[in-house]
């Protein structure tokens, strides 16, 4: 082996080239360690701003609600559908000019309670009225019971009130004659 020899084999490779070696994984792997925590961190994030805001709004959004339900409750307080005012109304003392046996009055249940129409149908004609139907109120939360006559009835109502210890007599309200099967009172069947 001569001098050139091995210079030439020695110098296969050039001196100044070197084998870079990068360790690609060590590097890569931070980066996406990063990228899951900051995508984990801002979707924290997200959830907990989802929940404030909705506790943010759902407050406000209660109170809305509960104060129109409050209105509601007072405008149907302050005016009620179809009864009368609580009001004892005097009716002039006169004689009915039909005996309780001519007297048809209809029973309507309005106060929710399962038989109540009938129970007191049943009352009525034990003190000698002639029932003309018995059925149930177009609503169930009246307060007390009401006692409403046709035109020319009042002295059968307020006699009808009497007999029942009724504290509301009318006219007609809500109801038209012909609503009374026949009938020349109403009776409405409240929870008192």
């Amino acid at each position: 082996m001569g001098l050139g020899e091995g210079v030439v084999t020695g110098l296969t490779k050039p001196a100044f080239a070197m084998e870079a070696t990068f360790q690609t994984p060590d590097l890569v792997r931070p980066w996406r360690r990063a990228t899951i925590v900051a995508s984990t961190v801002a979707a924290l994030e997200l959830v907990l701003l989802l929940c404030a805001g909705a506790v943010l709004l759902a407050r406000p959004l209660s109170h809305a609600l509960h104060n129109h339900a409050v209105a509601a409750a007072r405008t149907a307080a302050v005016k009620p559908a179809a009864t009368p005012p609580a009001v004892h109304r005097h009716v002039a003392a006169a004689k009915p000019s039909l005996s309780r046996a001519q007297t048809k009055v209809l029973v309507l249940n309005g106060n929710g309670e399962d038989g109540a129409a009938h129970l007191a149908a049943t009352k009525l004609q034990a003190l000698g009225y002639e029932i003309a139907g018995a059925a149930n109120a177009r609503r169930d939360d009246y307060a007390t019971t009401v006692v409403m006559y046709k035109p020319g009835f009042a002295a059968e109502g307020k006699r009808l009130e009497q007999d029942l210890h009724a504290k509301v007599v009318g006219p007609l309200d809500g109801m038209t004659p012909a609503a009374l099967d026949g009938g020349q009172v109403a009776v409405i069947l409240g929870a008192n």
